[in-house]
């Protein structure tokens, strides 16, 4: 059966009459909306009639001098809204895409950057980017290396700079050899020699490369348990499992609380290690906005 010339079908509802209902409602009224939508009153009242008659179902109801939604229309636009937001962010992307913004950066991290500077440079990045995905991928030691040979990662933040790439001194990494202060280590109140050390378990990490893989720091204790993330070696120091030596940064918590104590070497400088931490770009020339605007906000994290 076809619809009469006199009857024609009526048309689908749209993204813009919903926008309409929308701003009827947290404008509290038609005039309210039309200011909001820059609009004239007359042109949202019969958007939002038309919505209605497409539907076949009341969304508003008025209540004294307020328009408020029935339960239907409470419970479509609460769907509707959804879609509003949905074209927004995709309008934005687009609008992105064409001003050459990118709508992925990926993010190579080593494990001994703080975890707060990190966060703190992804809040700022967001705010100016809330449409770009990132990937992030935690690393250690030759990982962010081949994260860029292997052309995963738009940026990296790494202790080994690849021939062929420019690092950039990010962050310098002072890290401490640490156990649970009931730990047997502890309790030889005394300086402590590298044959002592060599008699109890180190906790090490293991290098998240595939095709080299370092080791870092000292490695002659002959017991020795390897995990694969700097939580997990945390986590088993404040156990009281072994001794490590970790990023001073990444333990201050278990520092000041005394679940961590640093271990009284007798000749500390010659287990002294810090690690300079380099921010490098897998094509620096050809850096979108984006990529550019998170590596700046990772320098401002570090200041």
């Amino acid at each position: 059966m076809t619809a009469s010339p006199e009857h024609p079908p009526l048309e689908p509802p749209t993204l813009e009459q919903w926008r309409m209902l929308a701003a009827v409602v947290d404008g509290g009224g038609f005039a309210q909306a039309a200011e909001l939508l820059g609009k004239s009153q007359s042109t949202i009242s019969h958007g939002v009639q038309r919505l209605q008659a497409a539907l076949g179902i009341a969304l508003l109801t008025q209540q004294g001098r307020r328009a408020v939604l029935t339960p239907d229309g409470e419970s479509l636009l609460r769907r509707a809204r959804h879609l509003l937001d949905d074209s927004a962010s995709l309008q934005r992307l687009a609008g992105n895409l064409a001003r050459g913004h990118e709508p992925l950066v990926r993010l190579a991290v080593d494990v001994i950057f703080p975890a707060e500077r990190l966060f703190a440079a992804l809040a700022t990045f967001s705010a100016r980017y809330p449409d770009t995905r990132i990937e992030l991928l935690e690393t250690v030691l030759s990982g962010g290396t081949e994260a860029l040979l292997r052309q995963e990662a738009d940026l990296v933040i790494t202790g080994r700079v690849p021939p062929g790439f420019l690092g950039e001194p990010l962050y310098r990494c002072t890290f401490v050899h640490v156990a649970h202060p009931d730990h047997p280590l502890h309790a030889l109140g005394r300086p402590l020699t590298e044959s002592d050390l060599a008699a109890q378990r180190q906790i090490v990490i293991r290098d998240s490369g595939l095709k080299q893989k370092v080791d870092a720091g000292w490695l002659g204790a002959e017991q020795r348990w390897t995990v694969s993330h700097l939580s997990t070696s945390i986590a088993a120091l404040t156990s009281g499992l072994g001794f490590a030596a970790v990023p001073r940064e990444r333990i201050a918590r278990e520092l000041a609380e005394g679940l961590l104590k640093p271990l009284p070497l007798e000749n500390a400088g010659h287990y002294a290690r810090e690690v300079m931490l380099y921010l490098v770009s897998a094509d620096r020339d050809r850096s979108g906005p984006a990529v550019t605007a998170l590596a700046g906000a990772l320098r401002d994290a570090v200041k």
